[in-house]
């Protein structure tokens, strides 16, 4: 029997342009259902930031709804080896390593016993809003996940002062290999896991993560993981601000994988031409394409 639940089932990032791909699907095995936060009570930033009681009520959801919440490392474990993701799964990640991480989320996930990986930028480790070092050790200490979110935040897609292919691979390589040696010499470790700054990623970046020896790298389009999902392009879906309400929350962690493969744009970033053409190709007998719809973000029209 078909679920008919509305799922967001694809979305393909081009600059401005998200299109979201929805249509009635069958139950399939296994998938990961990623999340990603950054702050927490802090109402100053609403577009990062969630309530402390509305974090409290997403877990609690997870809990209730007998979603199982694993860790980021155990879900590409699965992906590498090739084996069927569990069903139901959920991994919570937090980016940024600011100071209401530790006091107003960790609280509430040891409560749970839920397991969180956090993306740190280790530049801003110590300063104003942030975790310091004895604090990171401390979550290290307790199991928390430590990955790698650059040395600097910087946004990696931007060539600055029109230098070359081989000159912006250099500066990015720096970056996130100076943050390698950081977490070495601070925590004792070298992360294995990679988050892209802001979300945001190209086929380019995506090799040079690889090159690195990271074993899997997590972006922000919103999506759903599954058994074939891109490892160096995993998708996330943002609670922050208007996008963190506890039935988006519920709705999002119900979701289904959608298994598609995109030939055309190759990369995310928006090209010259605009709007793009998307081509995919559907080889599953899972779903009812009787019934898809396309819809592109701030036009209904594809």
């Amino acid at each position: 029997m078909l679920n008919v639940r509305r799922l967001l089932l694809k979305s393909v990032l081009a600059g401005c342009l998200t299109i979201y791909i929805l249509l009635p699907v069958l139950s399939l095995a296994g998938q990961a259902n990623i999340f990603i936060y950054h702050r927490f009570g802090e109402s100053r930033y609403p577009s990062t930031n969630i309530d402390v009681e509305l974090f409290t009520d997403h877990m609690q959801h997870l809990k209730e709804s007998g979603n199982l919440v694993l860790p980021l490392t155990e879900i590409v474990k699965h992906l590498k080896a090739g084996r069927t993701l569990p069903a139901k799964s959920v991994v919570i990640t937090v980016d940024d390593a600011f100071d209401s991480f530790l006091a107003e989320a960790m609280p509430v996930l040891r409560t749970y016993r839920f397991p969180v990986t956090l993306f740190v930028n280790t530049d801003g480790v110590g300063t104003q809003g942030y975790l310091d070092w004895d604090q990171l050790r401390q979550l290290v200490r307790e199991g928390v996940v430590i990955g790698n979110h650059t040395a600097t935040h910087d946004y990696l897609l931007e060539r600055v002062n029109r230098e070359s292919r081989e000159s912006w691979e250099k500066r990015v390589r720096n970056d996130i290999l100076k943050a390698q040696d950081v977490f070495g010499r601070e925590l004792g470790l070298r992360p294995t896991l990679f988050a892209y700054p802001y979300g945001e990623y190209s086929p380019e970046l995506a090799s040079v993560i690889k090159e690195l020896g990271f074993t899997a790298a997590i972006a922000q389009q919103s999506g759903v993981v599954s058994d074939s999902s891109d490892l160096f392009a995993l998708p996330r879906f943002p609670m922050g601000g208007p996008y963190a309400t506890l039935p988006s929350f519920r709705n999002k962690a119900a979701m289904l994988p959608f298994e598609l493969e995109v030939l055309e744009p190759v990369s995310p970033i928006l090209q010259a031409v605009n709007p793009p053409l998307l081509k995919v190709r559907i080889t599953s007998n899972q779903y009812d394409l009787k019934r898809l719809q396309g819809f592109v973000q701030g036009d209904n029209k594809l």
